[in-house]
């Protein structure tokens, strides 16, 4: 489980329109250098008040933007998915798991050592069915092939997608999240990822 790739923008135009509704853009103290956007005291303080104010009055948050490449479990993913504004481009099951010349092993899966031996059970046979795919050119063959081993698939199958959100929808996942039972996925790994973002600590964890 690992993110990569991580690239956010937006924090200039989302702090000149943080300040439309009152027309206050001379009260503003954010600087940008060559690149880097630097929050100035006046605009901190006026993003955490909309902060704390709810959601409605800090869709400023929603134009910050950040994509990354995202390699969790499917059963992760299923979760990850109510939080269903944001979009996502993953990698084909399909090809992933049959069509291509690398075996199946199992460090493609999240696994627990107690379930290891039903896990190399299942790997051996879908490399069978990748083997048995690879090796027919019959297209309904194929097929069945294909379908008898998504059947098979355990959710604890690794599938990297490319995530674009923003930070309104970062700090809804982070705080209904940041003490999930999934400790490793959620809490270690996706929450962690969050707190590294610019101004994550000023604007995305803030608490209320």
């Amino acid at each position: 489980m690992e993110i990569k790739n991580t690239d956010v923008w937006g924090f200039e135009h989302a702090f000149r329109g943080m300040r439309n509704p009152l027309n206050s853009w001379r009260k503003s103290d954010s600087v940008s250098n060559n690149g880097n956007f630097e929050i100035g005291k006046n605009d901190l303080n006026l993003a955490q008040n909309l902060i704390k104010s709810g959601s409605e009055h800090s869709k400023f948050m929603r134009m910050i933007h950040v994509s990354a490449d995202i390699d969790m479990p499917r059963y992760w993913w299923s979760e990850e998915d109510t939080y269903h504004f944001n979009t996502k481009n993953s990698c084909s099951t399909m090809h992933k798991l049959l069509n291509n010349s690398n075996p199946i092993t199992k460090d493609m899966f999240v696994t627990c050592k107690e379930d290891e031996d039903i896990m190399d059970f299942i790997v051996r046979r879908l490399e069978t069915l990748r083997r048995d795919y690879n090796s027919t050119t019959s297209s309904e063959e194929q097929t069945q092939l294909l379908i008898r081993a998504k059947r098979l698939l355990p959710e604890g199958f690794l599938q990297m997608r490319t995530l674009d959100t923003n930070y309104a929808e970062l700090r809804n996942e982070y705080f209904q999240r940041r003490n999930h039972r999934l400790k490793e996925e959620w809490v270690d790994t996706f929450c962690s990822w969050i707190e590294s973002l610019p101004y994550a600590k000023e604007l995305i964890t803030l608490e209320k």
